[in-house]
């Protein structure tokens, strides 16, 4: 049987998880009530008590309440909680994840869902779903919400069939889910669309054909965070991370960022990692805003009604470049970077929109300059969208699979 944990805060919602729990366990699930309340005790039925939660953050219960502070005493039942699911998780007791919550709630929640493997599905019923006030970082990668519409108290008509849905939902996924079968080696490459990188067209049959699988992740923020989190976590026998725009767009100051941490986990992890600089010319922003100050008087592209893009100045592709070298130098597993010398997306092609030569060959003179000994930097007389480029980062992994660096393929 598959088993829920089932996490809210049963001191003001014990109706909701009653009713939560009763319709999980009609779809034929498990369910494990953890109780993450710090104001009173609640009527519902709990498995894990609000006791064990403080005691799990190192804390006490009464502590936590005589302190007088709700905000830091939900700051450790979250840690509490994430810790908890962890190890539940660790030990497969809990195949998926639902909670309930309003701000406070929700902000406990994503610490749980954060906690919690990417595949795990989760589910987060809360009644600021998608609000301005979730900031991205805070968003796990494979996070599926709901808004919890007219349930702010108590139970009615309108919010049944809200926490119904988050019941579907939850059983749904972990009866569809599918283990990765791991039967070839995977490769981790970062991208945008075809419109913008197009070396995934090439290369994914070339890599198939050696015995691999590519999963290519779309480089606009959540994507970043998912394969970084992957790749730390050891999923990938290598990676080719060929698209940096995140990294520019965090240094840059746009919110389409995947975190500091980017073009970090495989460097962390030992990961053999081939790298590129794609896209780390341009910045979003949301189309549907004003150019943002900083990005005033640079050239645009506009995608579509959600995101544009503007050239960066020539200070910042020096800061990027600086970034990339300092990150890649502190990989403990093999790296090499490949500079594309004629362009790093469609858009910078002499008569595009987002051309600027000056700003490439800034950017191309800090990245000689950012780069120190082991890395090794391979120049390549070609645009990032051109067959030598792929036929450069080909030419690498096949390298590293005759030097054994690389798992190798199964045919």
């Amino acid at each position: 049987m598959n088993t829920v944990l089932l996490v809210g805060t049963a001191d003001t919602k014990s109706d909701e998880l009653t009713f939560l729990r009763e319709q999980l366990q009609a779809q034929g699930a498990g369910v494990l009530l953890m109780d993450v309340g710090v104001l009173a005790a609640g009527s519902a039925t709990v498995d894990i008590r609000n006791t064990d939660v403080a005691a799990a953050a190192g804390r006490t219960l009464q502590a936590l309440i005589d302190g007088g502070d709700e905000n830091a005493a939900m700051t450790s039942m979250a840690l509490g909680a994430a810790r908890l699911a962890s190890r539940l998780q660790a030990e497969g007791r809990i195949h998926g994840l639902l909670a309930l919550g309003g701000s406070m709630g929700t902000d406990l929640a994503f610490d749980v869902a954060a906690a919690l493997p990417i595949g795990l599905p989760k589910v987060v019923v809360s009644t600021i779903a998608y609000s301005h006030l979730i900031p991205p970082e805070r968003i796990t990668p494979d996070l599926m919400m709901l808004l919890w519409a007219g349930g702010l108290y108590g139970l009615n008509d309108l919010c049944r069939s809200t926490l119904a849905q988050g019941a579907g939902a939850v059983v749904g996924a972990m009866n569809a889910a599918r283990a990765p079968r791991r039967d070839r080696p995977l490769v981790g490459m970062s991208s945008l669309g075809k419109s913008c990188l197009r070396y995934m067209v090439r290369l994914k049959p070339a890599l198939e054909a050696r015995g691999y699988e590519l999963a290519v992740f779309h480089s606009t923020g959540m994507g970043g965070r998912a394969f970084e989190a992957l790749a730390e976590g050891g999923a990938f026998c290598a990676v080719m991370d060929f698209c940096l725009q995140e990294l520019a767009n965090h240094l840059g100051g746009s919110v389409v960022s995947s975190g500091a941490g980017r073009l970090t986990g495989a460097g962390r992890r030992g990961t053999p990692q081939i790298v590129a600089p794609g896209a780390v010319d341009m910045v979003d922003f949301p189309a549907w805003l004003p150019v943002p100050a900083a990005l005033q008087g640079r050239a645009v592209h506009v995608h579509n009604r959600l995101i544009a893009s503007a050239t960066s100045a020539a200070p910042l592709r020096r800061t990027i470049a600086a970034q990339i070298g300092t990150r890649l130098a502190a990989a403990k597993g093999p790296s090499c970077l490949l500079l594309p010398l004629r362009g790093v997306e469609q858009w910078d092609r002499p008569g595009e929109p987002l051309h600027d030569a000056e700003g490439l060959a800034a950017f191309i003179d800090a990245m000689r300059a950012a780069v120190m000994p082991p890395l090794r930097c391979i120049e390549v007389d070609a645009h990032i969208n051109d067959d030598a480029f792929c036929d450069a980062a080909l030419a690498v992994f096949d390298d590293w699979v005759a030097q054994g660096l690389v798992a190798p393929g199964v045919r």
